[in-house]
């Protein structure tokens, strides 16, 4: 329940954001500003994501494709490119790990490969991960020792998708300890059904694997989006593969299932389905836009674009 606490709480504080300051991208030139009478004309790109409380993520760019992300805690994530598909995600950072709503103070190192099937599609993602934890102090100090290797893991990411509107359907993550021999021991499911080009909803299980039988699931949300706008999101602007490397990132980041949709849903709803009785927890926004219909404010997150 953690998680769905958090995530009203976080939506509710943000939605108090009543201006943001013009701001400029990595190479001085002037971000789109929140006025509703002004705004780029032309082709552009997402550069920033931004809060009164701080930066969730800025976006940096080698040409048209996405080269580098920054976010939270000057966390870094590099992306390499075969053609026009994303080839290689490597992570140096940190990351709310067990989705209480704190980034944590372990260090996180991971590298994604991406492997794409028929006509293009992503259908798979093999992950290494590193978790880095300070040692305890050595009394009589009180001073944490230095970072050390905490946890390895090895995981694969199985995308598939529907045959008749080709949409992503599900995400299914298999991971073990990366130890000889290796075996798969944890899983975690990620199902997505639409309304038309947008997502409604995400059921998302968490739980344990016995040789290859998923186990019942330890965990189980639910996250719906609704009353969708007719204008554009910003996240279009954003690579598929990108989108799926911020779901993947933690276990559940479901929340986040909205840079999947080319609309902005106005209402969100997380719901814990292992309550006896499951009672969902709705957030609600008003979107700003700018003359072009991208999104510039919403759930009081600031999109700031530049042009290309």
């Amino acid at each position: 329940m953690k998680r769905l606490f958090y995530f009203i709480l976080l939506i509710a504080g943000f939605s108090s954001i009543h201006s943001c300051k013009d701001l400029t991208d990595e190479e001085g030139n002037p971000l789109l500003d929140l006025n509703d009478n002004t705004g780029l004309i032309g082709p552009r790109a997402l550069s920033r994501e931004v809060t009164d409380f701080g930066l969730i993520a800025q976006y940096e760019y080698n040409g048209l494709l996405l080269s580098k992300v920054i976010t939270e805690k000057a966390s870094i994530k590099n992306i390499e490119w075969s053609g026009n598909n994303i080839s290689k995600i490597t992570f140096k950072g940190f990351l709310d790990l067990d989705s209480d709503g704190t980034i944590d103070t372990d260090s996180v190192s991971y590298t994604q490969q991406y492997t794409y099937g028929n006509l293009g599609k992503l259908t798979m993602i093999s992950e290494n991960r590193t978790v880095y934890r300070k040692a305890a102090p050595v009394p009589p100090s009180t001073v944490p020792g230095p970072y050390a290797v905490f946890a390895k893991t090895k995981a694969l990411y199985k995308l598939t998708y529907s045959s008749t509107t080709a949409k992503l359907t599900s995400i299914v993550m298999q991971r073990g300890n990366d130890i000889t021999p290796f075996d798969y021991t944890d899983y975690t499911k990620a199902t997505y059904t639409y309304l038309g080009d947008n997502v409604s909803s995400v059921t998302k299980e968490v739980g344990k694997l016995t040789g290859s039988v998923f186990e019942p699931a330890d965990q189980k949300y639910a996250f719906d989006f609704s009353s969708y706008d007719s204008q554009i999101s910003g996240y279009t602007l954003l690579p598929f593969g990108y989108a799926v490397s911020v779901l993947i990132s933690t276990d559940i980041n479901d929340d986040r299932s909205l840079m999947l949709s080319p609309n902005s849903p106005r209402r969100v709803s997380v719901t814990d389905m292992m309550e006896p009785v499951p009672t969902p927890i709705v957030v609600s926004t008003n979107y700003k836009y700018d003359p072009q219909t991208y999104m510039t404010q919403g759930f009081g997150i600031n999109y700031f674009y530049k042009p290309l």
